[in-house]
């Protein structure tokens, strides 16, 4: 099957035998794809490397077969969006979280959607906490797994904004006492929800529970990416 023009961003890259690369992509109406880009580290290549670089919107030429597709051409899309410091980490664990979380050949536009903007937040210094905190949630939402941030678990009584919760990922939002381990406040959860940025305890306890979402998707394994934000002084 041939794509054209297909919106794409290359999510990761790495040597493919001598010239080539085989890159993971997550483009708009098919998902995330394998690529072969043949020939773009050769002295003469027609495609060079740095035309697929992350970050990049792309229109790629594709050849699926089976598992794997085949570029065929890259074009860029606009300006390169340049992601420096503590942006750059969070874009670089943007990438990771799409190829850990998602299957290949799942389309999902919702979240491609997601990702592009979540760059473009990125690119004009929002704080990277809050907007990948949005992301997160967007993402576990795009591919079924999204959070039940309006109500406690059982889906009956409304949250409420002065108790705490522990959340449960297989049943939602469960009360406990404020002093619990892993407690959140219900203003917290409400804040997600409706897309407001919280506090600085607000954002430490989201960026928690997103963790131990994500890490119970992963089936308890861990991102490489946990590793060297952590030591990177978290902002709202």
């Amino acid at each position: 099957m041939r794509l054209d023009q297909q919106p794409a961003y290359v999510l990761h890259a790495r040597p493919y035998r001598e010239t080539s690369l085989l890159l993971e992509c997550l483009t708009r109406d098919h998902g995330r794809l394998g690529v072969v880009a043949r020939g773009v580290r050769g002295e003469r290549a027609r495609l060079r490397r740095a035309q697929l670089e992350p970050f990049q919107p792309l229109a790629l030429d594709l050849l699926l077969r089976g598992e794997l597709a085949t570029l065929t051409g890259a074009e860029t899309v606009g300006m390169p969006l340049r992601l420096a410091g503590d942006h750059g980490l969070a874009g670089l664990y943007l990438n990771e979280l799409v190829v850990r979380l998602t299957a290949r050949q799942d389309a999902h536009p919702a979240l491609f959607d997601a990702y592009a903007d979540t760059l473009a937040r990125l690119a004009t210094n929002e704080p990277a906490g809050w907007t990948l905190r949005r992301f997160e949630r967007d993402l576990l939402q795009a591919i079924g797994y999204g959070l039940q941030l309006r109500h406690e678990a059982g889906g009956e009584e409304a949250l409420h904004a002065q108790a705490h919760y522990r959340y449960d990922v297989e049943q939602g939002a469960v009360r406990c006492a404020a002093d619990a381990a892993r407690a959140v406040r219900g203003a917290d959860l409400l804040a997600l929800a409706e897309d407001r940025m919280p506090d600085r305890t607000g954002a430490a306890a989201l960026r928690q529970l997103m963790r131990e979402v994500i890490r119970y998707h992963l089936g308890g394994g861990e991102l490489r990416a946990w590793q060297v934000l952590a030591g990177v002084q978290p902002r709202r």
